[in-house]
């Protein structure tokens, strides 16, 4: 017997334990976007000299490097957290009885988006922060996200096959909605790579656009994203769909609306790094909010106890 099935033979989790390390996979996803921003923001992201190392002869940052150096492996160190959390994921999965094959899965999903998103961390340093690569490590990073929430959700029922609460059409309105707010994320890469806090005090090479006229661009898929999320809202009422439904569609309107703050804030003052740092984090709050109404828009069923097996 392996390891692993040593573990899952001696220890039987609760179903809350399996939902709040579900959970914990949420919070550290949202907590490495907010913490990679914080080291752009404050023009850490060369702190450490190379990867995976801070300086060919320390692991660690040295004295001279001061604070950047501090924030840029404080950041690095997250890999570990996530990792462990992830792990946590696959072995209260594979612990409870019945087996959850289909969240162990997930929690292996997150491991291997932790480690590729390591690796790409480290090719940014080593391009001198490349806005394309620093574009790509926030994507990944929001990727880990999106499986964080589905495992979750999915953590929160049962495995049966999914029972839809919603009408095809309605789906489909979802489905454009979910489309349009995984743009808005990538235009905003978009916009970070063209515009100013590039990462590092020193010159660094920039994506070539304008920069507002992106940002306009940005802010037109703003309103579609709204205009979407209200239509779905009335179309859900019109149908009398399921309230929980209903429910989802508000909180991303809330949402919105306090990301549209937080962003014209950040624009008419000059984009100070702490207001961006809020958009950052509101990024996060949009996308899990979009996920939260895709998935309420179907609900699973508990299947009958398989039984355990050793692994």
């Amino acid at each position: 017997m392996n390891s692993l099935g040593l573990i899952v033979r001696c220890w039987q989790p609760s179903e809350q334990a399996v939902k709040r390390a579900a959970l914990a996979s949420v919070m550290t996803a949202v907590l490495i976007v907010v913490t990679g921003g914080a080291v752009r923001l404050t023009e850490s992201g060369l702190g450490c000299e190379t990867w995976p190392k801070c300086t060919d002869d320390s692991l660690t940052p040295t004295a001279d490097m001061g604070i950047h150096g501090v924030i840029e492996f404080g950041n690095r160190m997250m890999i570990g957290l996530m990792g462990v959390v992830a792990g946590l994921v696959i072995l209260t999965a594979r612990s409870r009885t019945p087996v959850r094959r289909d969240l162990g899965r997930l929690g292996w999903a997150q491991f291997w988006i932790i480690m590729g998103n390591g690796v790409v961390g480290g090719i940014t340093v080593m391009t001198g922060l490349n806005p394309y690569i620093v574009s790509s490590h926030f994507l990944l990073a929001m990727a880990l996200l999106t499986v964080a929430v589905v495992t979750w959700q999915r953590a929160r029922e049962g495995d049966a096959p999914a029972r839809y609460l919603v009408t095809r059409p309605l789906r489909q309105l979802t489905g454009l909605l979910v489309s349009s707010a995984a743009a808005l994320i990538v235009i905003g890469t978009v916009v970070t790579g063209a515009g100013p806090h590039a990462g590092d005090a020193r010159k660094v090479h920039r994506i070539p656009l304008d920069w507002q006229e992106i940002t306009q661009v940005h802010v037109d898929f703003v309103y579609i994203v709204v205009g979407l999320t209200v239509a779905l809202w009335f179309a859900l009422r019109a149908v009398s769909a399921p309230a929980v439904v209903r429910r989802r569609v508000l909180e991303l309107l809330a949402v919105l609306a306090g990301q549209s703050v937080i962003g014209y804030v950040q624009y008419f003052t000059h984009l100070p790094e702490l207001v961006i740092g809020a958009h950052m984090f509101g990024s996060c709050l949009v996308w899990i909010a979009v996920l939260r109404i895709f998935s309420a828009q179907s609900q699973r069923s508990e299947l009958p106890a398989r039984p355990m097996q050793d692994g």
